[in-house]
């Protein structure tokens, strides 16, 4: 075995040591391999941090214009395109991810923050037409404080993209806790922040588990929390903001109805249901991982489907022939294993897959499960992995009824050549994201987010940048007598 990296983490501009010398190591998901030492924060850590970033908002950065502001958020950009095959690699290694998709998304979320770059001295109040005759009133927005940005191991760049871009721009300053499970290519990506021009203390970086982040999300001197990961763990977050009266925002799991009609295009179907189960290793919290066909095109899209799933490669994530790669942690896998084999003592019928391939790592086969009853547990259960439930129905309003008999809200997709019924699905439908002949389709211009057990709040878009930003109301007197009341009737 080779030695192994050592990372330290991006306090005010310096890279540092745990205070107590503590560390974790990660995994090579792919082969097992420990390849890297990073920090275990301390409670002390996470408070220099903050505080760091609270002094950052009234030094250079809180003298900078928004303008000077998104040239850094620019530069940033440059840099992480310029970076990207390398933080690609990394993050690879790191989390199992595959590398074609994880080079990609470090070049495509450098326009996220492209987009927040040009937004930046977008950011403007407004004037009011008061009924108080003597009075100019207008309002600015201004930056939020202090954001604590927790982000999980998965697609963890681009939730850093989402999460950094509008709330630099915005003028805030950030302090990011990187995953356990995965924090290199974040570390990696800190990197950068200097030769981008973002002075020290604006964006931090701490590592370590729950304890690291509880100091961060309960610390009194952070205005908000922007909080990606599990509803269970989303829950301590909510109660830890009662600590500093934090806002909040949530970008939870899902369990996203992929809905196909008879007028469906079978072909583009089948392969957008492919990739958005199959993709990543069912490994996004947008994955279309129930899907429902309509009872007279159910046969032939099963048959195409796992036709297809059959012939998918899986392997080494680094190699661009590999279509699948493994699972990032060993808890997945057993989850995956459990919910696997409790959905066939309930009934279902594995058609493909059901079973670890005789390979080294965390490698999952791709798997679809055939399920006769809306009520069985892997129907509204996220397993995170490459496993599709699948369900037939006869009409648009028991369709419509099983996507909604859920927990979750985040995402779904749909599937006719119906314009009119698409429209109908699509406002009653409750998910925060709704597909129409498409799936997993992003760009910086469109907000997401859920509803239900899928959080709430909004990530990328112009939304995100008014939640980075608290309205402030300035009431001007402008009466020749300045002591005038202006509320006495004249």
């Amino acid at each position: 075995m080779s030695a192994l990296t050592s990372y330290n983490m991006l306090i005010d501009g310096a890279w540092v040591p745990a205070s107590d010398g503590g560390t974790f190591t990660c995994f090579d998901p792919a082969n097992g391999e420990t390849w890297c030492s990073v920090p275990e924060a301390t409670a002390e850590d996470v408070d220099r941090a903050v505080r760091a970033a609270d002094a950052a908002l009234d030094g250079p950065w809180g003298k900078m214009s928004a303008t000077e502001r998104g040239k850094c958020l620019a530069r940033l950009a440059d840099l992480l395109t310029e970076n990207s095959e390398t933080i690609g690699r990394i993050e690879t290694r790191d989390t199992g991810k595959m590398f074609k998709e994880t080079r990609w998304q470090a070049q495509y979320i450098a326009e996220y923050l492209r987009f927040y770059a040009g937004a930046a001295d977008k950011i403007h109040g407004e004037t009011l037409p008061i009924d108080k005759p003597d009075m100019f009133v207008f309002t600015n927005r201004e930056p939020v404080g202090v954001i604590a940005a927790v982000i999980p191991w998965n697609s963890q760049m681009f939730l850093s993209a989402v999460k950094i871009g509008p709330a630099l721009a915005a003028g805030n300053t950030i302090v990011l806790k990187a995953s356990e499970h995965a924090s290199a290519p974040l570390l990696e990506f800190g990197k950068l922040m200097a030769q981008a021009g973002i002075p020290d203390g604006v964006v931090n970086i701490v590592t370590g588990g729950v304890p690291c982040g509880e100091a961060l999300t309960k610390h009194p001197l952070v205005a908000k929390i922007a909080f990606t990961g599990g509803p269970a763990a989303a829950r301590h977050v909510v109660r830890n903001s009662a600590e500093n009266f934090a806002e909040v925002s949530l970008e939870l799991g899902g369990k996203s109805p992929f809905i196909v009609f008879d007028d469906a295009d079978i072909e583009s179907a089948v392969n957008g249901s492919v990739a958005g189960i199959f993709a990543a290793a069912g490994q996004s919290c947008v994955a279309g991982s129930r899907l429902y066909l309509h009872e007279d095109i159910a046969d032939e899209f099963l048959a195409r489907m796992v036709k297809i799933a059959k012939g998918i490669k899986i392997g080494d994530p680094q190699l661009d022939e590999t279509e699948m790669g493994p699972l990032c942690t060993q808890g997945q896998m057993d989850h995956i294993v459990h919910q696997v084999a409790l959905a066939q003592k309930e009934g279902g019928a594995v058609l493909i897959g059901g079973h670890r391939p005789d390979l080294p790592g965390l490698f999952f086969e791709p798997t679809i499960i055939e399920c006769p009853r809306q009520d069985m547990t892997i129907v509204d259960t996220e397993l995170f992995g490459p496993v599709l439930a699948v369900q037939r129905f006869k009409t648009e309003e028991e369709a419509l009824a099983m996507a909604n008999d859920t927990v979750h809200g985040l995402a779904a997709g749909i599937f006719t050549r119906n314009n009119a019924r698409a429209l109908r699905m699509s406002k009653r439908i409750q998910a925060g994201i709704v597909w129409v002949n498409t799936y997993r389709a992003i760009s910086p211009i469109a907000e997401f987010g859920g509803m239900k057990n899928s959080g709430y709040g909004r990530e990328a878009g112009f939304q995100a940048l008014w939640d980075y930003t608290r309205p402030k109301t300035v009431w001007m007197n402008m009466s020749e007598d300045p002591i005038a009341n202006p509320f006495q009737p004249r």
